[in-house]
């Protein structure tokens, strides 16, 4: 009998396949979570910690995984281990009703969605180098599987309410799980390093110069912004008068945008530098979020929404094309923890203070996120000043 992951046909399909399983338990959280915590009694503060609390633990978590799968024989085995315990640990979601024992459960939720991307994400971009096939194309169905989740199941929320949210968050994180199985080997048995012209050093805190940590500095501000969507966007919205059922579909235009820049990226995203990339990121995250703040109206939301395409999808390329420029292949994963670390301190920061915010200021909590942009506009500007693109893409 012809096994099942030769049935399934290229290793890019089967990456494919699995990428869209990343995002969606994180996009029924998007959707329910908020929402879910609030009618169990919990207040914005208290949900800013349960959001922040889990990045806190990533932190480190990601730097071990990411050299954990860097040693190992395939980054393969790592991503299958991580998504079979992810798809074990929401069942305790079932069993817990107060605010410590919410927190404990979904803080390891919450490490185990979070330690995935970071890896499949290097695994793969080294993969498609070597083949010379589209990382753009493969990494959109993530996109796309977060869309499915905000925008066609999400809107279970207008049917059964936030009650569906653990049975939901349960049944994505096993698809992820059982699909993890058939992922194929990432790592060439002979595989070469993929260097920048200049020949980067292969060691990864060699590559840890002003230059290089700026821009990832500078996206993590702006990818902090992007956590908030996920943490108090749909409460925010609630609690404004947004209907339920545009909810979800808020969500998903966003990342459907995403998607669409990602599918068209290989026409036209050779033509940017990677540094580029991230600074138009910092500057569509300015004007997104400075309008957010002032509670526009649901058309208006509809458009800013759509800027998610810039603000993360434009920036995250740039992270992930920059670093693998710049770092060897036996560390690939760890540079790509070592980004997502920077991230998730932000995000721990920004979670943790924005609940605070909410409280006192509604809506114009958002405004710190037009601040932490600038910053990252700044973070950007001094890299390409120190080493200008010309030397560096």
């Amino acid at each position: 009998m012809i096994p099942a992951s030769s049935r399934l046909g290229s290793p890019e399909l089967r990456a494919s396949l699995f990428q869209f399983t990343v995002y969606l338990p994180g996009a029924i959280s998007s959707v329910f979570l908020g929402i879910w915590l609030s009618e169990h009694g919990l207040p914005a503060d208290q949900i800013g910690i349960i959001n922040a609390v889990p990045m806190l633990c990533l932190l480190v978590l990601n730097m071990i995984v990411g050299r954990l799968a860097d040693r190992a024989n395939d980054w393969r085995t790592v991503i299958v281990i991580i998504s079979l315990i992810g798809a074990a640990i929401p069942i305790g979601l079932f069993f817990v009703n107060e605010f410590w024992g919410i927190m404990l459960i979904w803080a390891l939720c919450t490490m185990s969605m979070g330690a995935v991307p970071p890896v499949i994400d290097a695994a793969t971009m080294r993969m498609t180098r070597r083949n010379g096939t589209d990382f753009g194309a493969i990494r959109a169905w993530a996109t796309v599987g977060y869309v499915v989740g905000t925008g066609v199941i999400g809107l279970l929320i207008t049917v059964y309410g936030s009650a569906a949210f653990a049975p939901l968050f349960l049944a994505m994180c096993l698809l992820r799980g059982g699909l993890a199985l058939l992922l194929p080997r990432f790592r060439a048995p002979g595989h070469k390093a993929t260097l920048a012209a200049a020949g980067p050093p292969t060691k990864l805190r060699d590559s840890l110069k002003l230059w290089f940590v700026l821009p990832l500095v500078g996206f993590a501000l702006v990818n902090s912004s992007h956590s908030l969507i996920g943490g108090f966007a749909a409460l925010l919205w609630h609690q404004n008068g947004v209907p339920d059922y545009f909810i979800g579909p808020l969500l998903a235009i966003a990342a459907a945008a995403e998607a669409v820049m990602m599918f068209a990226w290989r026409r036209f995203g050779g033509r940017i530098t990677a540094r580029n990339m991230i600074l138009a990121a910092c500057v569509a995250s300015l004007l997104r979020f400075t309008i957010m703040a002032f509670n526009p109206p649901v058309e208006v939301l509809f458009l800013i929404q759509m800027l998610h395409a810039i603000s993360f999808g434009v920036g995250y390329f740039g992270i992930v094309h920059f670093i693998a420029n710049w770092t060897d292949e036996s560390n690939a994963a760890e540079a790509q923890g070592f980004a997502n670390m920077l991230q998730q301190a932000s995000s721990v920061l920004v979670l943790a203070l924005f609940g605070w915010l909410v409280v006192h200021f509604g809506s114009y909590a958002f405004l710190a996120s037009s601040v932490l942009a600038v910053l990252g506009i700044g973070c950007v500007l001094v890299s390409l000043r120190i080493r200008p693109p010309k030397d560096a893409i």
